[in-house]
């Protein structure tokens, strides 16, 4: 009975990084790993990282350090979004730190996180600045970043829209309570912005946080899948606009919230 309950009191202060996979990007995972190394958490919180391939080739294992905070899987491909939700049944932890293979967080990232939403139990997600890393390894930052502090509940849809389908915060530095995550499902089953739904439907139901200090470098690299010709298909990012939208205006709609009891959004929901 003790160790059952030390077992559930580490599952209670642990995050889990979650990290999706494509033998393409496999080479990269030893800098992720080298960026989660030198994170620095308060005392008896831990991290856990969770790294699953999509697909099932001999491609990405050797690639995956071997450390018991470590766990990799595979499975049959699906895209990104698919995986990263697949990854969720391999270990528990209160919180989820999205890490894609070919980006790198920055120190303190993963204590700036959890700090905002430890203090705040109103907060279901976090993001933070992010910086593009060129090839050349200089970096980029974004033009439009939002105050640090809160974001109000569908500040992120009405910026997105008003915006060309650019959100003012980056999905891919999102921290998010793990509970909340699991009642939206995971991530959107679309081949592309699946990050950028999940980001939008968090919105509708809770507030989030926004660190102005730069939390994760993102690699821009010409194998990366948003720099490919069909993820800037027009008919295909038309049909993944819309169904992004209609989600977050549809969970928006219903009056539902985190936490329990806060208060609705009004919301347009673009019908007659």
């Amino acid at each position: 009975m003790t160790t059952r309950k030390a077992a559930d009191a580490a599952v209670d202060r642990r995050i889990v990084v979650v990290t999706a996979v494509h033998a393409p990007s496999a080479r990269y995972l030893p800098e992720a790993w080298a960026s989660l190394r030198e994170q620095e958490l308060p005392e008896g919180w831990e991290w856990h990282w969770v790294v699953q391939e999509d697909g099932t080739t001999d491609a990405v294992a050797p690639h995956v350090p071997d450390d018991p905070r470590v766990t990799f899987r595979q499975g049959r491909p699906g895209g990104p979004g698919v995986a990263r939700t697949v990854a969720l049944a391999h270990a528990g932890g209160v919180y989820v730190k999205i890490l894609d293979a070919d980006d790198r967080l920055t120190p303190g990232a993963l204590a700036r996180d959890l700090a905002a939403l430890e203090g705040d139990p109103g907060l279901g997600w976090a993001t933070s600045r992010v910086l593009d890393l060129l090839p050349d390894g200089s970096t980029v930052g974004f033009p439009g970043d939002p105050a640090g502090g809160p974001i109000e509940r569908g500040a992120v849809l009405d910026h997105w829209k008003a915006n060309g389908f650019l959100a003012q915060v980056h999905p891919a530095s999102l921290f998010v309570r793990r509970d909340l995550l699991a009642a939206l499902g995971g991530w959107m089953a679309l081949p592309a912005s699946e990050d950028t739904g999940l980001l939008l439907a968090l919105n509708a139901v809770s507030r989030g946080w926004f660190t102005p200090e730069v939390g994760l470098l993102y690699r821009k690299w010409a194998g990366q899948a948003t720099g490919q010709a069909a993820h800037v298909d027009p008919a295909e990012r038309e049909a993944r606009m819309a169904v992004v939208e209609a989600r977050a205006r549809a969970l928006a709609s219903f009056g539902w919230g985190y936490p329990e009891g806060s208060p609705a959004i009004a919301v347009d929901t673009g019908q007659a």
